[in-house]
């Protein structure tokens, strides 16, 4: 078995996010590979009204998917479930698709349409530079306040700025319709708020709650890890 993890919006390098997990999991034999986002400016070219967008985020993942054969579970954290619900499609060696506080898209929608009903005050948009990022003060109370010291100054340095695009671009298919699902809802997310989270989950196979933040991965990687062993 491996693991696929597809990071969320406005960060880069999720190998870094996902590291104290990835850890645990290559301690008991499973290897894991974090794909880069192009959108997020992880391919060398930034983020921007013209720069990359979903389509490239979709065939980042795809290929990483596809470069073997082995039995795969992937790790959708975010705006990382709309990106997976397109790249895991028809992909025979995706056995299943956990969700972490994260969307289970219908084939046509995006990710503007899984919002509250306005902006979110922790993010900055720049529609003239066709861009949006975490607002760097708001980091570690919305998304970081159940992590240690050193994951909290470390993280900053792995935000990103991204295409605002990918915000409204709908998902060509959705691969959760045809894989087994798992939806771990975050109960401490002040990023996505657990009410949300309750019905996104209601779309996929099964519902497990972790006490955790919007980055249990890293906040908990333990009962991360031990909930991948058990699929």
């Amino acid at each position: 078995m491996r693991v696929v993890f597809v990071h969320g919006a406005c960060v880069r390098d999720g190998s870094w996010w996902w590291h104290r997990t990835a850890g645990l999991l290559q301690e008991r034999g499973v290897r894991s590979v974090a794909p880069a986002l192009p959108s997020c400016g992880e391919a060398g070219v930034p983020g921007g009204g013209g720069g990359p967008g979903l389509a490239e985020d979709v065939a980042a993942v795809r290929q990483v998917l596809l470069d073997g054969d082995e039995p795969t579970v992937v790790v959708a954290h975010s705006y990382g479930g709309i990106v997976t619900a397109e790249a895991a499609a028809d992909v025979g060696s995706v056995r299943h698709l956990v969700l972490t506080s994260s969307y289970l898209p219908e084939v046509g929608q995006s990710l503007s349409e899984f919002g509250d009903g306005g902006p979110a005050p922790y993010l900055d948009v720049d529609p003239d530079a066709g861009t949006f990022g975490v607002r760097p003060e708001l980091l570690v109370d919305t998304f970081l306040q159940d992590c240690g010291p050193d994951v909290r100054a470390q993280a900053a340095n792995h935000l990103a700025r991204q295409s605002l695009r990918v915000t409204g671009q709908p998902v060509g298919a959705a691969a959760w319709q045809q894989v087994p699902s798992t939806y771990v809802v975050c109960g401490r997310d002040r990023g996505t708020p657990p009410r949300l989270q309750r019905e996104f989950a209601r779309r996929a196979g099964g519902v497990v709650e972790l006490d955790a933040g919007h980055h249990p991965f890293l906040s908990r990687p333990a009962a991360v890890r031990d909930l991948l062993l058990g699929l």
